[in-house]
């Protein structure tokens, strides 16, 4: 059945006319759909143009949107996403997926150009592979740091220079406007003044990370000390280490004030909470920062997947938002956490004033990313398809 549906998808797409694959999008997961779907709304509604969207995920919300402008398309793993990759024509493919050209899914042999969105503002040269980000031709970064390290790696290695575009975070936008609603709301309900105060622990994933390691301690003296605590998973870690979060949760679920909480894409716990209890996840950078809220750090092993990310002679943000964004918990001290998280709490309104400055600081185009993304995009298209239709002249001569 798989590959039935791969084959269809595959010669779906190959019987495009040329105007649906001059902008197209490729999504390996719903959960790139809240990235996208912002940019593919400007685009047909503002600029009147077409996007075709292709998924490998047959739960992508993306495939019952309705719009005229809008071609969804299901391409599932297997032989025929590799061949569309290979085989794929497109003035403009963009996508949220690392490692382009590193594994299975190549680079077409035809003149595509691709663009990286970026989603996370965690810097590009120690969490991930050296070479993740060598095949894109335009990579949308959300701030000088990502445009610091991407030159940096093209003068180390030769590479030749991308279109390093200053996009900015969408996802930090929405969550600035939704929080500031969120607060006014709390501060009109009489029953906030008694509620406890919320720790989300939601960190990264990974033998190293708080929940593999000691992630029961943890929540057990949190829940001791009276805190309301929620627990989120990354999703990985479910893939990977379900029976960690299984083990979790019923030894918790009893207690009143444990929370369990697995939907990756949700917000509300975000909100709701007070404080952040993480590790090296990057959501660390965008809590802080969007939320206005601090975090504390479990001080575990950093994720290297770049072992000569010191030649770059750049402190990851990962390292460098710790001191600026919280504090910072030794996983062999946790009895400390309860108090430390108690003076994060009290210490908020000087807080929020400095993540407020660090914002414009740290991300480009703030409260305008979505219009000037889908502008750069429109761009980047017609002017690929101007250079294959001269390309296709010159040929004819």
């Amino acid at each position: 059945m798989g590959l039935l549906k791969g084959w269809s998808g595959w010669r779906r797409y190959r019987k495009l006319s040329a105007d649906w694959r001059n902008i197209v999008f490729y999504s390996e997961s719903g959960q790139d759909w809240h990235y996208f779907e912002p940019l593919i709304a400007v685009l047909n509604a503002d600029l009147n143009r077409k996007v075709t969207y292709v998924t490998s995920d047959r739960a992508d919300p993306g495939l019952h949107r309705q719009n005229d402008l809008f071609t969804p398309i299901h391409i599932p793993p297997g032989i025929f996403l590799t061949l569309h990759f290979n085989l794929q024509k497109a003035d403009v493919v963009v996508l949220t997926m690392m490692d382009l050209d590193n594994f299975q899914l190549k680079k077409s042999i035809n003149q595509v150009h691709y663009i990286y969105l970026f989603h996370s503002l965690g810097s590009t040269h120690m969490v991930d592979h050296a070479n993740s980000y060598d095949a894109y031709d335009s990579l949308f970064c959300v701030g000088p740091h990502h445009v610091e390290e991407l030159r940096k790696r093209e003068s180390m290695t030769g590479l030749k220079a991308r279109n390093l575009f200053e996009y900015g975070h969408p996802r930090l936008e929405s969550l600035v406007v939704a929080a500031q609603s969120y607060q006014q709301n709390l501060a009109s309900d009489p029953a906030s003044a008694d509620r406890k105060p919320v720790v989300l622990i939601a960190p990264t994933w990974g033998e190293q990370s708080i929940f593999n390691t000691c992630g029961d301690e943890l929540t057990a003296t949190l829940l001791d000390a009276g805190y309301h605590v929620i627990v989120r998973p990354h999703y990985q870690t479910l893939q990977l280490t379900p029976e960690v979060m299984e083990n979790l949760k019923a030894k918790y679920a009893g207690r009143d004030n444990f929370e369990y909480q697995d939907r990756m894409g949700e917000s509300d716990t975000l909100f709701r909470s007070d404080v952040l209890v993480c590790d090296w996840s990057a959501m660390a950078i965008e809590y802080a920062l969007g939320l206005e809220k601090p975090v504390l750090f479990v001080d575990l092993p950093r994720r290297v997947r770049n072992p000569d990310w010191q030649a770059f002679d750049i402190e990851p943000r990962e390292v460098a938002i710790r001191e600026l964004a919280g504090d910072i918990l030794s996983p062999s001290r946790l009895a400390e956490a309860p108090d430390k998280i108690a003076r994060l709490i009290d210490a908020q309104d000087e807080f929020r004033q400095r993540m407020q400055n660090l914002r414009t600081q740290m991300v480009f185009n703030i409260g305008g990313s979505i219009a000037a993304g889908a502008g750069e995009i429109a761009r980047l298209a017609d002017e690929n398809a101007s250079r294959q239709r001269a390309g296709e002249s010159q040929d004819g001569r």
